[in-house]
C-alpha cells in the first residue's frame, strides 16, 4: 500500500444506468435502478479508487456493504457515486459513499475492502478448492 492511501482521499464516477442496471419484475413503466446493481457500482468505484494508492500485486476484496437506496433513478440517467476513504486500519479500509442522479440525492453508505496479496490469495483459493474437490 502506498503513503497516499489516507482518509479523506475521494472520487466521483457517473454511471449511465443502462437496461442492464434495473430492475424489471414491476413492467417496463416502472424500469429503475436496481439496488443490487447499486452495491456492485459502488464496490468497483471503491475498488477503482483504491487501485491508485495499492502497489504492485495488491488488489482488494469487499468484506462489508450498508447502504441506504433512498430514491429510484430511471432508466437512461445517469447516476454520480462519490466516494471516499472515511479510515485505513492496517489493510481494511472504510469508504463513505454518496450517490445522485440529475434530481436527487438517491444513496448514503459504507463500504469496506480489505486489501490482500494476489499471489497469496490464488495459493488459499487453490488449496480450498482442492479441499472442495473442484481442484
Amino acid at each position: 500500500m502506498k503513503a497516499s492511501l489516507q482518509a479523506g482521499v475521494s472520487a466521483t464516477e457517473s454511471i449511465a444506468i443502462d437496461r442492464e442496471r434495473t430492475i424489471d419484475f414491476m413492467g417496463e413503466k416502472a424500469r429503475v435502478y436496481a439496488t443490487p446493481s447499486l452495491v456492485r457500482d459502488i464496490e468497483v468505484s471503491c475498488r477503482n479508487l483504491l487501485l491508485q494508492h495499492l502497489d504492485e500485486g495488491e488488489d482488494s476484496v469487499g468484506t462489508r456493504v450498508e447502504v441506504d437506496h433512498m430514491a429510484a433513478t430511471l432508466m437512461d440517467m445517469a447516476v454520480e457515486l462519490t466516494v471516499t476513504i472515511a479510515e485505513v486500519k492496517g489493510r481494511m479500509v472504510t469508504f463513505e459513499i454518496t450517490g445522485k442522479d440529475s434530481v436527487e440525492p438517491i444513496c448514503r453508505g459504507r463500504h469496506s475492502r480489505f486489501v490482500v496479496d494476489v499471489a497469496t490469495t490464488e495459493q488459499r483459493l487453490a488449496a480450498k478448492a482442492q479441499k472442495a474437490g473442484l481442484a
